[in-house]
């Protein structure tokens, strides 16, 4: 009589062999990564008599190479302790296999078709351990994995691998073939819905088919112990209402998680922007403002808070006068006489609001976002569960990106995801949507800190150190716009390294950055060969 302990033999060695495998194609990636790529463009990118010296462009450089440095290191360091893990379920697969063989242990399986009780217990544990229900406690920043967000044809992603494509379509076939499958399956569980879908907050579901036209934006992440996690949205012509689903593949099959129905037209979005001076961007940031918030989304609430008295009648000037030719009146203006403080004026305009909870938007006067930006807001948002921190697009120094141009084109033409025109801002965690209850919960901002940026990463700690579920992701309507960056000599030394950091990687990518180093050397170059070329032709 054959043994029933052999299926599951069969089912330990091939997920040992998976995991090897895994550690095997980590292995290969990071070789690839850490190839510099062999081609350079001989295009001078930055305008004629460009007032910076070798020495700045150099120390530009500098920083770049110091942080694929500490890429490679990430990376030596996460297959080390992936070796690790791996070496420890090796044991755990083995011992569990003993324990299977053992006389007197009955098999896990009756019938062929029946899945193991125990494999099933395993799987879903793995759910538990993935935060699709509630937060993980995490150490700090750095523990935090990130995910990839995705249309139906493009993916954007903070790994960008060997290609260096912020924004790429899924070329490669095991990623295509992933996401279709992921698509289809979301798919299958709407149009043919369990008795327990579709009910959230005592609102039942109407029975609708969905199409992969109708797939409106998704996200996914792998953690390496757990398996990857996809949240996918799905909406009609009334995009106020989203259909979500939640899947989960354990290193394995897709398993569903939930499939629910999330309403977002009475969801308000209450935009915090500290200012203090800045008086043409923020005349930028209101052009934006109207287009998108008022003529299209209109479900959105401006509080500018101010500081000092300079500027401030023009700031003034500006709200009314929007108010008048748009007659919008969902906006405040908070004039505070004290000295500039990111966190200091986004507390203010957090404990202003009187109506209850609200989303809230912490936003730059820099920022340009799209209306889809402020639907990914509410999706990604909810009281006592989760908070969003999206990854902004930041544009390099467009002087040096369309240097080869007479004049930049409008910002409207610059908004493109290319590794020569921005970058992913992972470093920045200023722009955050979250409700207000949350905020004040966790104690809000540290407004011990004066000046720039830590304030933003220790709010971003207590939320990652709570209960609460921290999406992280690069999102593909939300833009970081360039700006001369100036670094105190008042900022801490902390601070003033994280500035100068700032403001090395906004001016250019690493490629642009080593051609203006070397514009002289190529510049000599193109000569010779330009003389070598006229000397053979009069030959």
């Amino acid at each position: 009589m054959p043994r029933r302990g052999l299926p599951l033999q069969g089912r330990v060695r091939w997920l040992f062999l998976g995991l090897f495998l895994l550690l095997v194609l980590l292995l290969f990636a990071y070789l690839l990564e850490c190839t510099p790529p062999a081609d350079v463009s001989l295009v001078l990118p930055g305008l004629a008599g460009e007032g910076y010296g070798k020495e700045y462009y150099q120390a530009l450089l500098q920083e770049q190479e110091e942080r694929h440095l500490n890429r490679a290191a990430s990376l030596k360091r996460q297959i080390a302790q992936l070796k690790q893990e791996l070496q420890e379920m090796s044991e755990k697969l083995k011992l569990l296999q003993d324990k299977k063989e053992l006389p007197g242990v009955q098999g896990l399986a009756e019938t062929k078709d029946q899945e193991p009780g125990d494999l099933l217990e395993y799987l879903h544990s793995q759910i538990d351990k993935a935060e699709v229900n509630t937060g993980a406690r995490l150490p700090s920043e750095y523990a935090l994995v990130p995910f990839e967000s995705f249309t139906s044809s493009k993916v954007y992603q903070l790994e960008m691998g060997l290609t260096r494509h912020p924004e790429e379509k899924p070329v490669r076939k095991d990623r295509r073939d992933e996401l279709v499958e992921v698509i289809e399956a979301a798919l299958d569980i709407i149009n043919n819905p369990d008795e327990e879908d579709g009910v959230e907050e005592d609102m039942p579901m109407q029975r609708q088919t969905y199409t992969e036209s109708h797939f409106a934006e998704g996200l996914y992440r792998t953690e390496r112990d757990k398996g990857t996690l996809y949240e996918l949205f799905f909406a009609k012509e009334d995009v106020s209402n989203f259909r979500h689903v939640t899947l989960f593949r354990p290193f394995g099959p897709l398993m569903k998680v939930r499939s629910t129905s999330v309403e977002t037209s009475g969801i308000t979005i209450n935009i915090i922007v500290p200012l203090a001076g800045r008086g043409e961007t923020f005349s930028q940031f209101l052009h934006n403002f109207r287009e998108v918030c008022i003529r299209q989304d209109r479900r959105v609430h401006l509080t500018v808070v101010y500081f000092g008295q300079e500027g401030l009648q023009d700031v003034k000037s500006s709200l009314e006068k929007m108010s008048r030719e748009e007659s919008f009146s969902n906006y405040t203006l908070i004039p505070v006489d004290e000295e500039f403080s990111r966190g200091r004026g986004l507390d203010i305009g957090a404990h202003a609001w009187k109506n209850g909870d609200v989303l809230m938007f912490f936003c730059d006067v820099d920022i340009h976002f799209t209306p889809e930006f402020l639907n990914t807001c509410r999706l990604h948002s909810a009281p006592n569960k989760k908070v969003f921190y999206p990854v902004v697009f930041s544009l390099y120094n467009p002087a040096i990106v369309y240097g080869n141009l007479e004049l930049a084109p409008p910002i409207e033409l610059q908004l493109i995801h290319k590794k020569d025109a921005g970058f992913w801002r992972d470093f920045g965690f200023g722009m955050t949507c979250q409700y207000r209850s949350d905020f004040l919960n966790i104690g809000g901002f540290d407004l011990e800190v004066k000046g720039w940026g830590v304030e933003d990463v220790h709010l971003y700690r207590k939320y990652l150190r709570s209960d609460l579920i921290v999406t992280r992701t690069p999102v593909s309507g939300l833009f970081h716009l360039w700006h001369e960056k100036r670094c105190a000599d008042e900022l801490t030394p902390e601070q003033y390294r994280m500035c100068i950091q700032s403001k090395a990687m906004n001016e250019a990518s690493h490629s642009h950055l080593g051609m203006l180093v070397f514009r002289e050397e190529i510049e000599t170059h193109l000569r010779k060969q330009a003389f070598k070329t006229q000397s053979k032709s009069e030959d």
